[in-house]
């Protein structure tokens, strides 16, 4: 069994961030991005490469730090900046595949699971604007 849903399973509730399916989609985004980056020219590893897993990590990063804050407004902010980092990894696909690095079939199946992913964050923050301490 992997490590995502591991609580969850046991428990059924959401006892980690882990547990999030912002954060599931999200880390299966960010493996998904390395496994692309992988065929970008060596050119590109300090440039298009490295910003690109950035802002992917970047992503569940602010999801984890985001579920162990306690006040509402601070959960909230910290989904936005991984809303944030997820259009940042947005643009950067759009440009990979204008240049070709990527191509359109893989661009299209890796946009429509961003934007699953940003439905999941835009629902993350909306649950923690209406919850209060």
């Amino acid at each position: 069994m992997s490590y995502v849903g591991v609580q969850q399973k046991a428990q059924n509730k959401i006892c980690s961030f882990t547990d999030l399916h912002a954060w599931q989609h999200g880390h299966n985004l960010v493996l998904d991005i390395y496994q692309i980056t992988k065929q970008f020219p060596h050119e590109e590893q300090f440039g298009l490469t490295n910003q690109l897993r950035r802002a992917a990590v970047s992503i569940t990063s602010n999801i984890a730090e985001g579920f162990r804050r306690q006040g509402p407004k601070e959960k909230a902010q910290f989904y936005r900046t991984a809303l944030g980092s997820l259009t940042e990894v947005q643009n950067q696909l759009l440009i990979a595949k204008d240049v070709k690095y990527i191509d359109q079939a893989s661009f299209q199946d890796i946009a429509y699971r961003s934007v699953r992913v940003a439905k999941l964050l835009n629902g993350l923050i909306k649950k923690a604007k209406t919850v209060s301490v």
